[in-house]
């Protein structure tokens, strides 16, 4: 094994944290837990509606607590929410118990990955608008991520080429400890 660690993927929406989250844990026989599945479970409402329901503000609360327990948690891969890791709580608890992989993307690829997708709550806005808001994510939100223990940029490229960059991008690290 890797790590006896949770690894803990972050980065904004349309980064890849589910697609590579769920490949990664199989190529290294971990459990994968998607940490928005885990608030859809807690709040028996799918995450648009608990945002829509609860507000930005409760919704972030809800998310800090439940990555919370999970960060407090047995060995995974973990695919954070998007905004998940912007806590400080959360980064807190990540630089404790967790290895954090931030998966990185330029605004063209998070871009066209995320337009026409209406499931997500923080870009509920006509496709025109997304730039802008994913430009504004990545201003506020890209100096969290920057403290990540390890960066990995995703690319336009299968997602198992994530993967095998991810794995080394940990083994390196790991080396160099």
């Amino acid at each position: 094994m890797i790590t006896d660690k949770i690894i803990l993927l972050v980065g904004l929406i349309g980064s890849g944290k589910t697609s590579v989250g769920k490949r990664l844990a199989k190529r290294l026989s971990l459990p994968f837990v998607d940490g928005d599945q885990e608030i859809e479970k807690a709040a028996g409402l799918a995450v648009i509606d608990v945002f829509k329901c609860f507000g930005a503000e409760e919704y972030r609360a809800g998310e800090a607590r439940i990555m919370k327990r999970l960060l407090n948690g047995t060995p995974c891969v973990l695919a954070s929410g998007g905004g998940a890791f912007v806590a400080e709580e959360t980064r807190k608890i990540a630089k404790e118990k967790a290895l954090t992989v931030w998966l990185k993307a330029d605004i063209d690829v998070l871009y066209h990955r995320t337009t026409g997708r209406k499931r997500r709550p923080f870009l509920q806005c006509s496709d025109s608008e997304i730039k802008s808001k994913l430009q504004s994510y990545i201003d506020n939100e890209y100096p969290y991520y920057r403290q990540a223990d390890i960066v990995v940029t995703t690319q336009n490229e299968a997602v198992e080429n994530t993967v095998k960059r991810v794995i080394k991008a940990i083994e390196d690290y790991q080396r160099e400890k």
